[in-house]
């Protein structure tokens, strides 16, 4: 849970938000946090597990609280990484404007808040409920993925800005090809996943019976 005072003459503190299933956390997404909170020097990075995605059926992803303890099991050894169970406590389904509205109310005005998503997340951000206060709240980091190329992003960068009043950023680091939806299948036909998921975090699907 996420706890914050702020004081008069406190500098700006820089947050990235890092939202998903996280079905399971990988290794793609702790490389993709550390080189975003390195690029623009962000004081933490918060991942937020959701509870009930409005795009995924609640009972074809593993319980909120797997989830949760998987993030937060990754993320021990990073002193800049937190995890939130914001999203995973709020009843019914889960956006990102209600999210954002709540961090704003636990933080107050001293924060800025940067929502960390992959290149083809940017494509989608205007179909978001209540698109306009979302880019609003937040300034958006882009890390690129395969199959998304430069003048495509910017195209849509230039529209959200002149659309939306946007801050959009890019984040520049290795391409990470790894997949959740890879790492369930493979543990259901029995073959390894090691090296793509930390180690205690495998240990943990394995003593409880996750994805078989």
């Amino acid at each position: 849970m996420l706890t914050m005072n702020t004081t008069e003459g406190q500098d700006i503190k820089k947050i990235g938000i890092m939202g998903g299933t996280f079905d399971p956390i990988h290794i793609g997404h702790l490389i993709i946090g550390e080189a975003v909170r390195d690029e623009y020097d962000l004081d933490e990075v918060i991942y937020m597990p959701v509870g009930d995605p409005p795009h995924k059926p609640s009972d074809k992803i593993a319980h909120s609280g797997h989830r949760y303890e998987m993030v937060a099991m990754a993320i021990e050894d990073n002193r800049y990484f937190k995890v939130s169970d914001m999203e995973i406590r709020r009843r019914g389904k889960t956006y990102t404007v209600d999210t954002l509205n709540e961090l704003h109310t636990i933080y107050g005005e001293k924060v800025k808040f940067y929502f960390i998503i992959g290149g083809d997340t940017l494509f989608e951000v205007k179909g978001w409920r209540k698109a306009a206060d979302i880019f609003n709240r937040c300034a958006f980091i882009v890390y690129n993925r395969w199959g998304c190329t430069d003048d495509k992003l910017e195209d849509e960068r230039r529209y959200l800005e002149e659309t939306y009043d946007a801050n959009i950023l890019f984040a520049h680091g290795p391409l990470i090809d790894i997949s959740s939806t890879y790492i369930r299948r493979a543990i259901r036909a029995g073959r390894t996943v090691k090296y793509l998921v930390p180690d205690h975090v495998l240990y943990y699907i394995g003593k409880n019976g996750i994805y078989k």
